[in-house]
């Protein structure tokens, strides 16, 4: 670094160690839990106990002695705070006030304890008690056209109340069921499904015993999914080669301190993760994983002109594949320096990341948001693919496809119900089990539901847990039209901004969470989730509920479909569901029966139940019944090109957050700390652009004018901090959900309209005073 360059900020320290417990006891003692939370954490992710809240890692059949990582427990201790936010606190403040206090504030209050309902005249939330909730909500839906409405799921509800909230909505009338997938995932569901049939990842937990090689794209395991980090250590130690593709140089993926090695955490020394950290710039994985792919074939046609063994798996491609002729093709027609522009690497990179894959047996492709928050992302997805088939990398033991989830049972909500796609809806069993027609029209996705909102079509919003109006894009119109909607529901454990923006009949129902014992008539209940590797689980806990005033969400789901249907549907058991969720889970495996077949009997099993994946049996359930080789349109993940003083903005979780939930404001394995309203950037950048450190910008959203998504309006953010840090040129960082106004309601994934927020066009300029 020259001298005359700001110093960009660095944590110097390893993912993990004595950082990692600094972080959970912080966290601790600013949430005030419970003197119990250390007995959850001690059952946490375990056979028979309480499964994580937070991310969709796996559980596993042998577990450690402490089987949490510092997210997770940061979230245990969230959940069990003993501050309450009881309706006498609502008394003293409107929602008009309460909405410029912002989530970390909000959620600090504690948790919420009794039903509210919101009183326009006064701008503030009252008291209600649970039979005026159900009676007044569901004689509002009543009223209501049901396709007006939307029924939004966060990640977080189990299989049971899911199932049940699927059913429900589709009994009043809609398939509007959009989850947070749409917000994260969709890109896998969409973009994997299409080019190997399954929308799911095809590893297993003891594929990491057998890998040689790992590349791993656009996902921070040290802030997002740290107990993965055990199984990558592992993987390095036995001689893996991990290859990462990030414009950042995450420590969760450069260093790692087992806090559950002691001597690692006295005298020992940091495991390194990465073989080869490749510093691709926004959207460059795609470009990144084509120039591997050339390496790869190039090197296959070298080999047969030796007439040596061939690189490529011909049997396997012969056998399960269709398409290589036109990747090839696509491949030798694009230059080096093509893809060195488009990935932000040198060709050197990238053929050593290819000499790793030709020489390695066993690959596995793991990615994350950094792959499926951009406009292409589908055709990146579908370049790790391409790769992967190259040597036949899928569908076999130390192989395959691992997109890693954030919500704990986002991808589990998917499988039981929640998805606004038809054809995906196990409608003929709806019919044969509860005599259900349900409608036929595809529902809308959480961009879909955006769009219906601002246009005046969507009047009615019903949200299993989140908090999603801050955590959309276009922020600005959409939390102007939120207000405008005639009814807004919001199944919660603690006060958000979504919250604070309440339509013009507006309720919050408390429930408890997943941490908490929930008795019922039939005695305490489990529930279950599944995870990244399709696993189902059971999680039961014992602690006490932060109120005797609040139900599960189960009981709500089922409180609320009552008082809305009646008795039009005397095969819906709302009452009997919510004495015994084992009857539930009855239906889910009726309806399922290929996969949760005897789900009661098999769900507290170590390690869960494996719900199955035909991809990774090399059963193709694409168009063509093969896996199929892509050959890409683009060789950019992000929508917009380059231009003078054009940044591509990448939006980021810090090490004390968790999607829109903020337990503090340290983010330690970055080096930084404190304000979030920050903009990183390279000290080359900073330079040539005349800032200096803690200069305070402007940031405004740049679109072409002839762009599909330029619709006339100025998106902007102001004083923002600029931060110098290690980034690749052009490329600029900051937080979620700070910088979502930045992002276009059109801005969004090709295929699955997942908003595009890791790679936004954006200019700089200085803040007048």
């Amino acid at each position: 670094m020259a001298d005359d360059l700001p110093e960009p900020k660095r944590y110097d320290g390893a993912t993990g160690g004595w950082g990692s417990l600094e972080g959970i006891s912080r966290i601790e003692l600013s949430a005030k839990a419970s003197p119990s939370a250390a007995l959850t954490l001690k059952i946490q992710n375990k056979p028979g106990g309480y499964m994580c809240s937070s991310c969709a890692w796996t559980k596993p059949e042998d577990p450690h002695a402490f089987e949490f990582c510092e997210n997770g427990a940061k979230a245990t201790l969230w959940d069990l705070t003993s501050d309450r936010c009881t309706p006498e606190f609502f008394e003293q403040h409107t929602e008009s006030e309460l909405r410029k206090w912002g989530d970390y504030r909000l959620e600090k209050l504690g948790r919420l304890t009794e039903p509210l309902r919101y009183n326009r005249a006064t701008d503030k939330y009252e008291r209600a008690s649970w039979t005026e909730a159900f009676q007044a909500i569901g004689a509002k839906l009543r009223t209501m056209e049901p396709k007006s409405v939307t029924f939004y799921a966060s990640g977080k509800a189990a299989l049971e109340p899911s199932y049940l909230y699927a059913l429900f909505a589709r009994a009043y009338g809609h398939n509007n069921l959009p989850d947070s997938s749409n917000m994260c995932h969709e890109t896998t569901s969409v973009g994997l499904k299409k080019v190997i049939g399954s929308p799911v990842g095809t590893c297993q937990m003891d594929d990491f015993e057998h890998v040689d090689a790992i590349f791993y794209l656009g996902q921070n395991p040290g802030t997002n999914s740290p107990r993965i980090l055990h199984t990558l250590q592992n993987a390095v130690k036995r001689g893996c080669k991990i290859i990462v593709f990030n414009p950042l140089k995450e420590k969760g993926l450069r260093e790692f301190v087992n806090p559950q090695n002691p001597v690692q955490m006295t005298i020992g020394k940091p495991t390194r993760i990465d073989h080869m950290y490749c510093q691709v710039r926004p959207g460059g994985d795609l470009a990144a994983l084509m120039g591997v792919c050339k390496y790869v074939i190039e090197q296959d046609r070298l080999a047969q002109e030796a007439e040596c063994s061939r690189i490529l798996d011909t049997g396997f491609i012969e056998q399960h594949t269709t398409g290589l002729e036109a990747l090839v093709a696509k491949v030798e027609q694009t230059d080096w320096p093509e893809l060195e522009q488009a990935s932000g690497l040198t060709r050197g990179e990238m053929e050593r990341a290819g000499e790793v894959y030709v020489k390695a047996g066993n690959v596995m492709g793991i990615y994350g948001m950094g792959v499926t928050q951009h406009v292409h992302g589908s055709q990146t997805i579908g370049m790790l693919v391409n790769l992967l088939l190259l040597r036949g990398n899928i569908g076999r033991k130390g192989a395959g496809c691992s997109p890693i989830r954030g919500h704990s049972n986002v991808q589990g909500q998917r499988t039981v119900g929640i998805t606004e796609k038809v054809e995906l809806a196990p409608v003929e069993k709806y019919r044969e089990l509860f005599d259900l027609e349900t409608p036929q029209e595809d529902g809308h996705t959480t961009v879909e539901f955006l769009e219906a909102l601002l246009s005046g079509e969507n009047k009615g919003y019903v949200g299993l847990g989140g908090n999603l109006a801050n955590a959309v894009p276009d922020h600005e119109r959409v939390h102007r039209a939120w207000s405008e909607m005639e009814l807004t529901v919001h199944v919660a454990t603690k006060l958000n901004t979504t919250h604070c923006i309440p339509g013009r009949e507006s309720w919050i129902l408390p429930c408890l969470v997943r941490a908490e014992r929930d008795n019922q008539a039939s005695g305490s209940q489990w529930v279950s989730m599944e995870d990244s590797f399709s696993h189902i689980y059971g999680s039961r806990s014992d602690r006490e509920p932060a109120s005797e005033h609040l139900k599960s969400e189960t009981a709500i789901v089922c409180g609320l479909a009552k008082a809305t249907l009646g008795d039009a549907f005397p095969k819906l058991a709302w009452d009997t569901w919510t004495e015994d969720y084992a009857r539930i889970r009855d239906c889910i495996a009726a309806t399922y029966p290929d996969q949760f077949h005897d789900m009661n009997a098999r769900m507290n099993e170590p390690g869960g139940f494996y719900r199955g994946n035909a991809a990774r049996e090399r059963v193709w359930k694409t168009a063509s019944g093969k896996a199929e080789f892509t050959d890409p349109t683009v060789l950019n993940a992000c929508g917009i090109g380059d231009a003078e003083g054009r940044y591509h903005l990448a939006t980021l979780r810090s090490n004390d957050q968790f999607n829109t939930t903020i337990y503090g404001h340290s983010d330690r394995l970055r080096g930084l700390s404190g304000d979030r309203r920050i903009v990183m950037m390279r000290p080359e950048d900073m330079v040539a652009e005349g800032f200096a450190e803690d200069d305070l910008v402007d940031v405004t959203t740049d679109l072409p004018d002839d762009h599909a998504a330029n619709d006339g309006q100025t998106r902007r953010v102001s004083g923002f901090r600029v931060v110098p840090y290690d980034l690749p040129k052009g490329t600029l960082a900051g937080y979620f959900p700070e910088l979502n106004p930045l992002v276009p309601l059109q801005y969004h994934e090709e295929l699955s309209k997942t908003p595009a927020s890791k790679g936004i066009p954006v200019r700089l300029a200085r803040t007048s005073t």
